[in-house]
């Protein structure tokens, strides 16, 4: 059914906000309206870090205390057409109290680029600057969970070696969480992009 396909994930933002005529925007919209839902096992994957990175994620997940729920799902009540995925969701009481997004990055950019950044305003900085697109996503799980702020992790990845990875004990140092705050702008301008999504969204399930 047509109507399946017809949402924005947290995944799909930079493809929203590329320009128009981008082949990443007409992708999206074809997806959009496809009505073939995308299947996606990434730990099944034939590329290193789509695979390392599930894996590394449920390891990670595994750390967590028991109040944090994996890929909790979440809806925007404003712009329905909007809903996300949070890797890891703390709930209190039934509620949504903040959630984690976690990426994996190399050794070379966690222990150079990274690790030197000392306070909370430089990783915010680094994140803005150079991982805009996480940046975006994160605002779009904001704007559909209703938070004020989540938290982004960068864990390490040491080798592409899938029985060590499923083995790792993952250390303090192999982690760095940065505070990101909802962003209105940013917001806004995801909002603004997904008004002809909602529309198709609306004109459907008339």
């Amino acid at each position: 059914m047509i109507t399946d396909t017809m949402y924005i994930g947290s995944g799909d933002i930079t493809a929203l906000l590329s320009d128009i005529h981008s082949s990443s925007y007409a992708k999206l919209l074809q997806r959009f309206v496809s009505g073939e839902k995308p299947h996606y096992n990434a730990l099944a994957s034939p590329i290193d870090a789509l695979r390392t990175g599930a894996i590394l994620e449920d390891v990670y997940g595994k750390t967590l205390p028991f109040c944090y729920v994996s890929q909790y799902k979440v809806q925007s009540i404003e712009m329905d057409v909007f809903k996300a995925s949070l890797d890891f969701a703390e709930i209190d009481e039934g509620k949504l109290k903040t959630f984690i997004e976690l990426k994996t990055v190399s050794f070379d950019e966690y222990f150079d680029k990274i690790v030197p950044l000392e306070s909370d305003s430089e990783k915010l900085a680094y994140v803005r600057k150079y991982k805009k697109h996480y940046y975006n996503q994160v605002q779009e799980q904001l704007y559909c969970s209703g938070l004020d702020q989540a938290t982004l992790a960068f864990l390490c990845v040491f080798e592409y070696n899938d029985e060590k990875n499923w083995n790792r004990e993952i250390k303090d140092n192999e982690i760095t969480r940065v505070t990101i705050p909802r962003d209105g702008t940013v917001i806004e301008q995801i909002k603004s992009r997904g008004e002809i999504f909602q529309l198709l969204k609306d004109y459907h399930i008339k």
